[in-house]
């Protein structure tokens, strides 16, 4: 039987600096430090922190998680950035794992999983079992036809307004975000899996460098 993989997750989308580090779905060590800014500065000695405290170094190592959005433009960069070097420094892939899909893991389907998107706006995403996934800007919590769904589990910031009009269930994640982005990023180890990149579902107010290109959903 193969050894449990060894698994450092980390996200910097949003006003912190959160990170985990697993052994399979055992959660050795994880941490989340609320931060407005200095993500970049703070994001290496906390990832260093994690593994001293586990007794684990960077070598030993399966695999790089990477929360990648949406949220803070510079803040999914950092990370994103973060984790395509360390892949490539030790030789390991780097799974890129939406906030969407961290949110919505483990739970019922369908889940709509929501985002605070500022400007009275929610990023909402809606998974249906084997269905293509469907993305989308709210305004004002309003759903839109496409996310009218049944019984539907809703999770992430606008939860209970989304519940209401659905006649589904508020759920909390079940996991918190770092520790959600390496539990997704095991299910897909093995896999071919693209570089890291962003996830804008709303195009960012400053230009993105062209590499790696952003994946936007219009």
């Amino acid at each position: 039987m193969p050894p449990d993989p060894l698994i450092l997750a980390f996200d910097t989308s949003a006003a912190h600096c959160a990170a985990a580090l697993l052994l399979g779905d055992r959660v050795l060590a994880a941490r989340t430090e609320d931060m407005a800014k200095g993500q970049a500065e703070r994001l290496f000695g906390l990832l260093q922190d994690l593994l001293k405290s586990a007794n684990k170094d960077w070598s030993d190592l399966t695999a790089i998680a990477v929360g990648t959005g949406p949220g803070n433009f510079t803040g999914i960069r950092i990370s994103v950035s973060a984790a395509r070097g360390l892949a490539l420094s030790l030789g390991i892939p780097a799974i890129g794992v939406s906030t969407f899909d961290a949110l919505a893991y483990d739970l019922p389907r369908p889940v709509i999983a929501t985002i605070d998107a500022r400007r009275g706006q929610t990023f909402a995403q809606l998974q249906d079992h084997d269905r293509p996934a469907t993305t989308a800007i709210i305004d004002n919590v309003a759903l839109p036809p496409g996310f009218q769904i049944a019984n539907a589990t809703c999770v992430g910031a606008s939860a209970g307004d989304f519940a209401r009009q659905t006649g589904g269930q508020a759920a909390t994640p079940l996991y918190d975000l770092p520790v959600a982005l390496g539990l997704v990023a095991i299910t897909k180890l093995g896999t071919d899996q693209p570089r890291p990149a962003p996830l804008y579902v709303r195009l960012p107010d400053a230009a993105p460098s062209s590499d790696p290109p952003p994946v936007i959903f219009a």
